[in-house]
């Protein structure tokens, strides 16, 4: 089985303690294991995207002693798999045409007779009749593609951390209404592309985990393991944002922690250093032992634990 991982982060702001927490932690899973490391930047909403993010992602990285192999990839370059992975479920049948706002989700989720479970998609558009499809289709409105998985189902995972999941999957969007992939599609296709066996990514990311494993099957992908990590949280509790203050290396140099130190505070908290130990990622490697945090050594850890 491949063990070979991936980090892919969003150019669209500086990396935090929580992202290179979890960068460290998927190098760490495949190296340990003799495997590849990529990385891959999932730039698909050029709106978000921001002039110079990546080269500074890429150089937080290599100041934490993080290697890859390979070029990096870039989503915005690989469009046309995912086109192709759409028009196989297109031709196969499971997909759709989708006009509801999210006002209309809202809406028909909140409905008397229509309540689902929350964030469940109804089904609203995959029970037009032929004259509503064509009155919407009149309305000017750009249609989303979602998957007909034929009502909500639960599909279960074995996460190599949090141990058994599950999850409903309802009809998803496939592609946006701006012709933009969606998430869960881009990700799967990349992953069997480049060969990823596991996927070490934050807690946040477990719930769309059936989705893509679903799209996986139907698209006859292999299926990474998971090993979902817990986040990084401020000081009150929450997930970890620009409010708490010092949360980038850059935020870190200011106040005089240069990247060692920095490694040093995420080792801490990963239970593989001392306070104010000295390491580097090499030593942290030959340390690392990818059961331990099974045993319950890997808790979320505080922003301004120093």
């Amino acid at each position: 089985m491949s063990h070979d991982g991936r980090f892919a982060p969003s150019p669209t702001g500086p990396l935090h303690l929580g992202n290179l927490r979890t960068a460290l932690l998927a190098w760490l899973f495949a190296r340990s294991a003799g495997a590849r490391f990529l990385v891959r930047m999932e730039d698909l909403d050029s709106g978000r995207v921001r002039p110079g993010v990546e080269e500074q992602q890429l150089d937080d990285l290599a100041a934490l002693g993080l290697d890859w192999d390979g070029p990096v990839a870039r989503q915005s370059e690989r469009t046309g798999l995912y086109e192709e992975a759409t028009k196989r479920l297109s031709s196969d049948g499971f997909l759709y045409r989708c006009y509801c706002s999210r006002k209309d989700i809202r809406e028909a989720a909140s409905a008397p007779h229509g309540k689902a479970a929350e964030g469940v998609y109804t089904g609203t558009c995959r029970k037009l009749t032929r004259t509503e499809r064509r009155d919407r289709e009149r309305s000017g409105r750009s249609p989303a593609l979602r998957l007909n998985a034929g009502g909500a189902i639960r599909i279960g995972f074995d996460d190599r951390l949090l141990g058994p999941r599950s999850g409903v999957v309802d009809d998803f969007v496939i592609r946006r209404g701006d012709g933009v992939p969606a998430y869960n599609l881009a990700v799967i296709v990349d992953d069997a592309a480049q060969g990823i066996g596991e996927v070490v990514r934050g807690a946040d990311l477990a719930d769309s985990t059936p989705r893509q494993i679903l799209l996986a099957r139907l698209l006859g992908l292999p299926q990474p393991t998971y090993v979902h990590v817990p986040l990084v949280l401020g000081p009150d509790g929450a997930r970890l944002a620009k409010r708490h203050g010092a949360v980038t290396l850059g935020d870190r140099a200011a106040i005089g922690d240069s990247p060692g130190e920095v490694l040093a505070q995420l080792a801490h908290g990963l239970g593989l250093a001392s306070p104010n130990e000295h390491v580097t990622s090499a030593s942290l490697l030959e340390r690392f032992e990818p059961s331990a945090p099974l045993r319950g050594g890997l808790k979320p850890v505080s922003a301004t634990e120093r």
